[in-house]
């Protein structure tokens, strides 16, 4: 797989965040996909919890806009550096950062993330 193949699954799949589009999002994984978001947490089957994990955003948040900072491509994997804006049902705004990264498996999805951030700054933002 291509870099540039590579780096479309990723801007897709940060687009699908930021139009909070489940059915987007979720075409972006493997059937048998697993997210570690934030690692640290227990996994989670994408398949079985796509539609819990933008439930949640949807809940709290009017507006995402993630910008990819730096992407890094080796072999059929990426690690992303990546900045979310948020805005709140309630007016508040948040910025939060972190690192993600993608494996890729041979028919084009992502077949496992690694998010590493930390929720506790964007909660804390939201509660000020």
């Amino acid at each position: 797989m291509s870099s540039v193949a590579i780096e479309t699954v990723v801007a897709a799949y940060f687009a699908n965040i930021a139009a909070m589009n489940p059915e987007g999002w979720v075409e972006n994984f493997a059937e048998d996909a697993v997210s570690y978001d934030p690692v640290g947490e227990p996994p989670t089957k994408v398949h079985e919890g796509f539609r819990q994990f933008i439930g949640q955003l949807q809940a709290v948040f009017a507006k995402l806009e993630p910008t990819i900072e730096h992407i890094f491509v080796a072999g059929q994997a990426a690690a992303v550096k990546w900045t979310m804006l948020g805005f709140s049902k309630s007016g508040k705004s948040v910025s939060f950062e972190g690192i993600t990264i993608f494996e890729i498996n041979a028919e084009g999805k992502i077949q496992t993330i690694r998010a590493y951030w930390n929720p506790a700054t964007m909660v804390a933002q939201l509660r000020s």
